[in-house]
């Protein structure tokens, strides 16, 4: 991940912020491909699962609390949106 993409991921906090992040996210596997160990939509997807699962080591690594009030019903519906949504 660029430096780029690290500084915008920390300043993500609206839904606008999130969209606009997810399209740099394309526009650096167009352009960065090498970089993606997840370079095709099945296994960006089960890495998405598997990064859910053990999400907590993350925080707790970074010395910060695990978020309680995460709406994982709301990604869930961008997600799936996501396979069909033009």
């Amino acid at each position: 991940m660029t430096e780029k993409l690290l500084s915008d991921l920390e300043r993500v906090e609206t839904r606008e912020d999130l969209s606009c992040f997810v399209t740099e996210l394309a526009q650096d596997l167009k352009e960065n491909k090498a970089d993606w160990e997840n370079q095709d939509l099945p296994s960006f997807l089960e890495a998405v699962s598997a990064w859910i699962e053990d999400m907590d080591g993350f925080y707790k690594n970074k010395g910060e609390e695990i978020p309680e009030s995460v709406s994982w019903k709301a990604f869930a519906n961008i997600l799936y949106a996501a396979k069909r949504y033009e």
